[in-house]
């Protein structure tokens, strides 16, 4: 529903500029500029969807061989202790503890096909020993903000597209993206813990979120003593070691349980073919608005007075080019996704703004759409504090990737 006025917007907005330009300015091109963007996005969104096969279909082959290897299971087994002092309402015996860790370590590894059934399924186990039916529960909010919160330890969707949009390095995003992600979760867990009244220093509690924090801490301190040719270097040389070590552990894993490597990569493998298939249409719609928007001309308008308002606070602008994205995030995937290829289509997928934005779409995941899913899921209408937690997840992972691109990136 939001995305269809969103869409909407785009179309109109365009239209009343173009035709404010046209009569008061007296721009008798830009009619023609608009319907130039429409063909010339269209193209853009199908080559951009077919290019993608060849890395989407590898990655999910990748992707399935962890799943049946046992990856996401060996994930919810280091979690679990975690997760019980998260979930205090929830019984000690209660099925949904194991759909909730399958659901976050599946989130974790960029596996969204098999995440979003067991968040569903979570959801629905959940409303099982609620009360009032209508009425979210503490456990269902909690759950709902760490999957707003968008933790992601592989960003395989934001590589890909990379990828197709030239990237010299595609993986380059990939410790920016860790580190912003854990800041929206951290920011989202805390916000809800401390509404529930959630003892976070308990020993359990406190063990997990300093160990992750000091881990965070560490490598934000490391890269800030090196100079900026050396932080690219060892950005680049880091992401990719890990994240070919990340294949080459998901192959051993399933070797050791037996499972038949090639068929299980075959079976992702296709599945990755069909996804891009099916996202044509999506991104075709998205990026027609936003190249119509854009061409209008409403799209400087809006990043202008944007920028004109940062340097006014004596803020460095360079971040603004690429906040379309982030704005767009809580609201729509696909939006954003839109937003996210634009930039780097305008701007260069290796440009600040291109980087900048690539981090945004893998920083924080799309709240009100989640909300939406699995709240409407299981018939939930009272959502209580859950749409405001996981705005400020998304906010505390908008303003991290903004700091961190700039430590990366200029």
């Amino acid at each position: 529903m939001v995305l269809n006025y969103i869409w909407i917007f785009f179309f109109i907005a365009a239209f009343v500029v173009a035709l404010f330009k046209l009569v008061f300015d007296g721009d008798t091109q830009v009619f023609g500029a608009l319907m130039k963007a429409t063909f010339d996005m269209s193209r853009t969104g199908f080559e951009i969807s077919l290019g993608l096969t060849g890395v989407l279909t590898f990655w999910m082959g990748i992707m399935k061989i962890g799943e049946r290897g046992g990856a996401v299971r060996v994930m919810s087994r280091l979690i679990h202790p975690f997760f019980r002092r998260l979930f205090p309402e929830l019984p000690p015996d209660s099925p949904a503890y194991g759909s909730i860790m399958m659901n976050i370590a599946a989130n974790m590894l960029g596996l969204d096909n098999a995440a979003t059934p067991m968040g569903l399924k979570a959801m629905q186990q959940m409303q099982e020993g609620n009360p009032r039916k209508e009425r979210a529960t503490n456990a269902q909010i909690m759950f709902l903000v760490l999957n707003t919160s968008g933790l992601t330890i592989i960003p395989v969707s934001v590589m890909v597209y990379r990828a197709q949009l030239g990237a010299a390095n595609p993986a380059d995003i990939f410790i920016p993206i860790l580190l912003a992600t854990y800041f929206s979760t951290l920011a989202g867990l805390i916000a809800v813990s401390v509404w529930q009244r959630i003892n976070l220093f308990n020993k359990v509690i406190l063990a997990y979120l300093l160990g992750g924090t000091v881990l965070i801490a560490g490598i934000i301190w490391y890269f800030s003593t090196l100079d900026k040719e050396m932080i690219t270097v060892v950005s680049n040389v880091a992401s990719n070691t890990i994240l070919f070590s990340v294949i080459i552990a998901f192959i051993i894993m399933a070797v050791i349980r037996r499972i038949n490597v090639y068929d299980a990569f075959i079976d992702g493998a296709k599945e990755g073919f069909s996804i891009a298939i099916k996202i044509i249409p999506y991104l075709v719609a998205i990026l027609v608005a936003i190249g119509v928007f854009r061409a209008s001309g409403g799209m400087d308008i809006l990043m202008e007075g944007i920028e004109r308002m940062v340097e006014g606070m004596g803020f460095n602008a360079d971040f603004v080019a690429a906040l379309p994205t982030a704005l767009m995030k809580p609201l729509s995937g696909s939006g954003a996704r839109g937003m996210m290829i634009d930039t780097m289509t305008t701007y260069g997928a290796d440009s600040f703004a291109g980087r900048l934005a690539s981090t945004f779409q893998g920083a924080t995941d799309t709240t009100f759409y989640i909300v939406a899913v699995y709240f409407g899921a299981v018939g939930i209408k009272n959502t209580r504090y859950a749409i405001p937690c996981g705005l400020i997840a998304d906010a505390a992972g908008i303003v991290a990737a903004i700091i961190i691109a700039y430590l990366f990136f200029t």
